[in-house]
């Protein structure tokens, strides 16, 4: 009882603080990025909050699996360089005594990892979808804030415009600049409103002037017009209600098993199996040499993690090309990473015993 309290304890303290370290690091990098693909016109600044919550709980499932990993890494391997493992392997506990502690530390986490990626993966990603999806069906002209110059999603636009009122389809003063199959072009118009022509959204501008300018000749030319029409906006419409496999609920598809949806399921099972095995393995890769003050055994368990989130993906991509079929992808990598985790703990337990009667034998054969 004192030796699974113990351990549960250490384990516990390091997972909360691993934990801690990096999700902070997460919440950093997804925020760095979202406010990069607002500053960029992608999404909108209002969502930027969710967008990032979205993103966070999206990848919640691997910074669990990691944390957890690094935990028991770090906690045994302090244990192998503080003499405690020395003083439990002389007791009588073997290494494989540790994994029911580990388990039981782990459990709530890897159930955790199986809610996250069963029901709130496609969840969060759902979410994101639609408000990157909703952002991008606007119009260039509603993105465009009053008073400020906007460039349009595609890049080969730039905005100035004054709303007319709080109508979103209309405005005043429009200027728009335009670099397309090296022309360059300056438009503008005492106002504008949308219309739609099927799935194509125009831009209808009254009574302004057009100054072009052929980038490669030098050659300009002014046009006058009472309308113009510019096309803002491709296939607004158009497949608005499909969304990518890793947006689609788990049993929607298992309903449709194609190939990208069971590379889908690859990625979602996968990682479940994943936190399973790293558990297993952080208990293996964590001895270290309690005579080096060093921490090899922790890059060395980091880069087996890499690896192995690596050929996850390798995977996922395989089943989603129709290279193999998803069930002997989950059985052949994470198959094979339990078995080499298992091997590695067995290993670890009796070495010292083979070392043992390698010694006796030679000093009996002498």
């Amino acid at each position: 009882m004192l030796f699974d309290s113990s351990t549960r304890s250490e384990l516990a303290k390091s997972f909360g603080v691993t934990l801690v370290v990096i999700l902070t690091i997460m919440l950093t990098l997804t925020l760095m990025k979202t406010l990069g693909q607002a500053a960029g016109g992608n999404v909108a600044p209002q969502d930027v909050v969710l967008l990032m919550g979205y993103a966070t709980i999206a990848h919640l499932a691997t910074i669990l699996i990691l944390s957890v990993f690094l935990a028991v890494v770090m906690t045994l391997g302090r244990f192998y360089r503080e003499s405690e493992m020395t003083v439990w392997f002389a007791s009588g506990v073997p290494l494989s005594r540790f994994v029911r502690p580990v388990l039981r530390m782990a459990w709530p986490v890897l159930l955790a990892v199986v809610v996250l990626e069963l029901l709130v993966w496609p969840w969060g990603n759902q979410n994101s979808a639609e408000l990157r999806d909703r952002y991008q069906k606007r119009s260039d002209l509603s993105r465009v804030a009053p008073g400020q110059f906007q460039t349009s999603r595609d890049g080969s636009r730039v905005f100035f415009i004054e709303r007319d009122g709080d109508n979103a389809a209309t405005g005043r003063n429009v200027f728009i600049l335009a670099n397309q199959h090296e022309r360059e072009s300056v438009t503008t118009a005492s106002r504008g409103r949308l219309e739609m022509e099927g799935d194509d959204r125009f831009l209808v501008l009254d009574h302004g002037q057009r100054n072009e300018t052929q980038l490669k000749t030098g050659e300009k030319s002014l046009a006058r017009f009472e309308q113009y029409k510019v096309l803002t906006d491709t296939q607004v419409l158009a497949n608005g209600s499909q969304l990518p496999p890793k947006a689609t609920p788990t049993m929607e598809l298992l309903r449709t098993p194609t190939a990208k949806n069971q590379g889908e399921l690859t990625w979602r099972l996968g990682m479940i199996l994943c936190g399973i095995n790293m558990a297993f393995l952080g208990v293996g890769l964590s001895a270290s040499n309690p005579r080096r003050a060093n921490s090899w055994n922790l890059l060395f368990a980091l880069l087996a993690f890499v690896v192995y989130f690596n050929l996850v993906n390798v995977s996922v991509s395989w089943v989603g090309n129709g290279r193999t079929t998803l069930p002997s992808a989950l059985v052949s990598l994470h198959g094979s990473a339990f078995l080499l985790a298992m091997a590695i703990i067995w290993l670890r337990d009796n070495a010292n015993r083979f070392c043992l009667r390698r010694r006796a034998a030679s000093t009996a054969s002498a």
